[in-house]
């Protein structure tokens, strides 16, 4: 039974990079400027044979009022709460400052168990403030190097015990157990069913975490007025109506032009990662704004990069012409994203709850189509009746370009081999009459679909 760890301290002193090391992963955003991470993140972590989960948190601050980062510090208060144990960590090369001294104890305070982490011990520069750190009173502190991974085996003997623990609660846990309901169900293959990765983007300030917060019914996202409060993707599993879910929430996407800050690059990058690695994206639109250009943008990169997508146009309860706004979005799909007919569109409003109850079931669907496949037999049948109702094209030099054999080769997105001759020469159109063609006779509609052109081979061509 793993345990679960949280990342504390002040802005700055290597949390994310701890975390980063601890995953085995680049997952969360480094960068010089205090306060990049505000979210706290969540990871599987592995120090040789002790696993465990771990929880990235912002940087404490010293503030109790409705601000921003007096709402961060709730965040990681939350992920104190949730913790076995929390690895304190302080900036070595600094020293102890009046901030470590007073979180520190505050930590006290809330009685979790806790290990402190000299942070950045590499070389001589670290080496007085790794003394300095004894004043805390912390137990003796470990000597670390987040960015050259030092340290490891001393923080590996210190959350030993944490670890045997956690395994002596999770099997008395079994022992009182009537059966095995407790562990998590497995497939038919003894595995772990696999979650469906459910990515949410947008703008900046259309609603995505506040979207999420209502999904999971808790503040496990920081919302607020502010623009670009997220900055990294967030990942959170979840189970809901017996399927794994992950949610990933993501920065807000602007466009290139408007983008100057590195910070905001490395939120961009991370954005487009996840939706690299999602199975169904939400794309979050604002009621009174929707399928801007930076909408249309993000749509078609997530069409490009195979994934399924939904539209939810969000804060449905405050807009102003929905009449105009349904007939607004549908002409811009139609001209605009061609190439996917039957896009999902869910109106909703995340701050009170209202139409989310339909996005789950409308992910699940959209899914199942993405993840569909064809009999050859079917498919073949299909394709004959196709060339009957219109033939392919004449080709160069007059003669009929013929489509012999068609194969699904996979699925996610549902993609198809047709064999033919002068593969090259079949112009756009045919294509196009060939993928609505699939949409319409196999149900295939709001999912990308690739079309490859093979040219069939001459069984006669070796021979003399």
């Amino acid at each position: 039974m793993p345990f679960t760890i949280a990342i504390i301290g002040r802005p700055n002193v290597g949390k994310s990079t701890l975390f980063n090391r601890l995953v085995g992963r680049k997952l969360a955003i480094v960068d010089d400027t205090p306060g990049v991470t505000r979210d706290r993140r969540e990871g599987e972590g592995k120090l040789a044979d002790l696993k465990f989960r771990i929880i990235d948190t912002a940087g404490l601050e010293d503030v109790t009022d409705d601000s921003l980062e007096a709402r961060m510090r709730g965040q990681t208060e939350r992920a104190l709460d949730e913790a076995d144990v929390a690895l304190m960590v302080i900036d070595a090369r600094a020293g102890v400052t009046p901030m470590d001294q007073h979180f520190v104890s505050w930590l006290r305070a809330r009685g979790t168990p806790s290990i402190l982490v000299a942070n950045k011990c590499e070389g001589r520069g670290g080496e007085a403030g790794m003394l300095e750190a004894y004043s805390l009173g912390l137990d003796e502190p470990v000597a670390f190097s987040a960015e050259h991974g030092l340290g490891l085996s001393e923080l590996y003997d210190r959350l030993v015990p944490f670890a045997e623990a956690a395994a002596a609660e999770g099997a008395a846990a079994i022992d009182d157990a009537d059966d095995l309901s407790a562990l998590e169900e497995l497939d038919d293959d003894g595995e772990e069913p696999k979650a469906l990765q459910l990515a949410i983007v947008g703008r900046p300030n259309v609603g995505k975490s506040t979207m999420i917060n209502r999904l999971l019914g808790e503040d496990r996202m920081l919302t607020g007025p502010e623009a670009g409060i997220t900055r990294d993707s967030i990942s959170i599993s979840w189970r809901h109506g017996g399927r794994d879910y992950r949610l990933i929430d993501t920065a807000g996407l602007r466009r290139k032009a408007r983008i100057t800050d590195k910070l905001e690059t490395l939120s961009t990058r991370d954005t487009l990662r996840a939706v690299r690695f999602a199975h169904v994206v939400v794309l979050v639109l604002d009621a009174d704004a929707v399928l801007e250009k930076q909408d249309l943008t993000i749509a078609r990169q997530v069409i490009e990069e195979g994934r399924a997508l939904i539209i939810a146009v969000n804060k449905w309860d405050a807009a102003k012409d929905r009449g105009q706004t349904i007939q607004r979005l549908s002409d811009r799909l139609q001209t605009s994203l061609p190439q996917v007919r039957g896009i999902p569109v869910l109106t909703c409003s995340a701050l009170t709850g209202q139409g989310l109850d339909k996005l789950l079931p409308m992910v699940t669907e959209t899914y199942d189509i993405w993840n569909a496949r064809i009999g050859t037999g079917d498919l073949n049948r299909w394709l004959t009746a196709m060339q009957e109702a219109h033939p392919a094209p004449m080709g160069k030099g007059g003669k009929r370009i013929r489509l012999r054999y068609a194969t699904q080769a996979k699925a996610r997105p549902p993609t198809f081999i047709v064999f033919c001759t002068r593969a090259g020469e079949l112009p756009d159109s045919y294509t196009r009459f060939l993928v609505n063609g699939l949409r319409d006779n196999f149900g295939l509609d709001g999912v990308p679909i690739r079309l490859i052109y093979r040219k069939g081979e001459n069984p006669y061509a070796d021979r003399k």
